[in-house]
């Protein structure tokens, strides 16, 4: 039977169209990032568009920085930019570009209008020009500066860019039509006076290009044929179309594209950057962050946002996506390829009594087993081991599948064990269990023919491994945080986003392990060494929970 052929998505049907028109056409795409914030989930759905579309069609595909506003910018950002698109697996070679790169070829473009006729300098301040501008309904109100000389406007424009004016005294404008109902059609600001240093032009500049001007002249100035947009831009691209067409420049072709909307996210990198600025986060890389570094500190593979990616698909309408399908992709991936790993949150001692004490049996226990390759450790199993407290009821109800007086349960790769007894203290708090174990119901070798309905997971007392778990869950416990007119988006931080257990009781090979970062803890979740564990101090953190038990709760609530 023949394998059923993908579906195009729309934009791949436009690019194929072209080809069949104009075979010889080269795809040649960009991803253009500001470097004012770093990279969040949200740009994940660009930068696979970008990268993966040019690759099926033997293109290629730049990194440019739209470094336009020098205020907000900084190289941090840069070269974590950089960092997040390596770790996702994409390569730009030796494309990388800034619009700063452009700014004397841009400043030329300003001239070229100006002579034309087609753009003046504009003494108005910013709320004039915002009146003036007016609204899509109503014709807007030209400045009283529009019909300035060319020679005046070249002047002017000389001196702003040598620093002889105030920062917000004198803007170039484009002179389009003030009548449009198109507001970005109506005069555009084009240049200001930013008396702010530049990452990398240093003062050499004080006058800058707005991002509407440096965009897509950044695009024809590369050759790029396919510039791919979200939605928004979709207003813009007559802009960017009316300069193309007067500075008679190479056409690129812009494309729209649903951005992507998490719930329960904050995808703004103003808002992002507050809770920085703040405190409310330890940073930019915080794994409650929707950044790709705080997904990558969290546990989150680049397999599993490049699937999520895909996942989500190409469409021209906006929608709001289930962070599920997110923690989804990472679960999928992780539980292919995670080794597992038996970790004792809050432990309550359990004594074999019938297991003379020194002894130790070691017990094989399958690293993953949906990765034969991944093989197999030794678990010591000893008189003296740790089970959850929660695995404990001295008076369980019917349903509890778990430990109590005279109840059995599997110890997960060990052995079947029944409760004898139990001790607590004057407060009621249970400090020990007494079992017994059934020797012939070893895992793989069981002819006992008992059947506890439990398993539960354990670490040798004695040998265990003190650890530190960092417990995360979603940063805002509403569904669309910053969707509320009324109330402030930092209302909605989940009190609960992070819980911190101090001394977990792990097994031994946890801290033996070399080259291995992912790990699913039984019955806990998927989990990942964090970058300020060290050796005297390990720290782990949850990427997820094994399954999606917040969709639980909400229902419960």
């Amino acid at each position: 039977m023949s394998k059923k052929k993908k579906r195009l998505n729309f934009i791949e049907q436009i690019i194929e169209g072209d080809l069949r028109k104009h075979p010889h056409k080269k795809v040649h795409t960009r991803f253009p990032p500001e470097p004012n914030g770093y990279l969040h989930i949200g740009h994940s759905k660009a930068i696979v568009l970008n990268f993966e579309l040019a690759e099926k069609y033997d293109g290629k595909t730049n990194l440019r920085f739209d470094d336009t506003n020098p205020a907000a910018e900084s190289t941090e950002y840069v070269d974590s930019i950089k960092k997040d698109i390596r770790w996702l697996g994409y390569d730009w070679e030796d494309r990388e570009y800034y619009a700063s790169d452009y700014f004397p070829q841009l400043y030329q473009f300003a001239i070229k209008l100006i002579k034309e006729g087609k753009a003046y300098v504009d003494d108005s301040s910013q709320e004039e020009i915002a009146r003036m501008r007016g609204v899509p309904t109503d014709p807007g109100e030209e400045s009283p500066y529009r019909n300035r000389s060319v020679d005046e406007n070249l002047e002017l424009l000389e001196g702003m860019k040598n620093g002889d004016f105030e920062e917000g005294s004198r803007v170039l404008r484009a002179k389009i039509d003030m009548s449009s109902p198109n507001m970005h059609l109506r005069d555009p600001i084009i240049y200001r006076i930013l008396n702010v240093p530049h990452h990398r032009t240093g003062t050499e500049w004080c006058i800058y290009p707005t991002y509407d001007f440096a965009h897509g002249q950044s695009d024809s100035i590369e050759k790029i044929t396919y510039s791919l947009c979200t939605l928004e831009f979709e207003n813009h691209r007559p802009l960017y179309n009316w300069f193309i067409q007067h500075l008679e420049i190479f056409p690129s072709r812009q494309i729209e594209f649903s951005r992507l909307n998490l719930n329960y996210t904050i995808m703004s990198k103003r808002k992002l950057l507050k809770l920085v600025e703040k405190g409310v986060v330890a940073g930019w890389d915080d794994p409650r962050m929707p950044t790709l570094s705080g997904l990558r500190r969290r546990g989150y593979t680049p397999e599993s946002i490049r699937s999520f990616a895909r996942q989500v698909g190409m469409t021209k309408r906006e929608q709001l996506i289930d962070v599920s399908l997110l923690e989804h992709s990472v679960r999928d991936h992780l539980n292919k390829t995670a080794y597992r790993r038996m970790v004792v949150e809050n432990p309550l001692k359990v004594i074999i009594t019938n297991l003379e004490e020194g002894k130790t049996i070691d017990l094989d226990a399958k690293n993953n087993p949906e990765d034969e390759s991944a093989g197999s450790r030794k678990m010591p199993f000893s008189r003296e081991i740790y089970i959850e407290r929660s695995d404990f009821m001295e008076d369980p109800p019917k349903k509890f599948f778990r430990l109590g007086p005279g109840r059995l349960v599997r110890l997960k790769h060990a052995f079947i064990i029944e409760c004898l007894d139990f001790k607590k203290e004057g407060d009621g708090r249970i400090t020990e269990v007494e079992c017994k174990y059934f020797e012939d119901s070893r895992s793989g070798q069981d002819t006992s023919g008992l059947k506890p309905k439990g398993t539960l997971h354990w670490v040798s007392a004695r040998d265990a491994k003190d650890v530190e778990l960092r417990v995360y869950d979603r940063l805002f416990n509403d569904e669309n945080p910053g969707g509320h007119k009324d109330r402030e988006y930092t209302e909605f931080l989940n009190p609960d986003s992070l819980r911190i257990v101090k001394s977990a009781k792990a097994e031994p090979q946890l801290l033996e392990d070399r080259d291995i970062d992912h790990y699913q803890f039984l019955r806990k979740g998927y989990y990942v060494h964090d970058d300020d564990s060290s050796p005297e101090h390990p720290v782990f953190n949850r990427t997820v929970t094994l399954k999606d038990s917040w969709a639980k709760l909400q229902k419960k609530n």
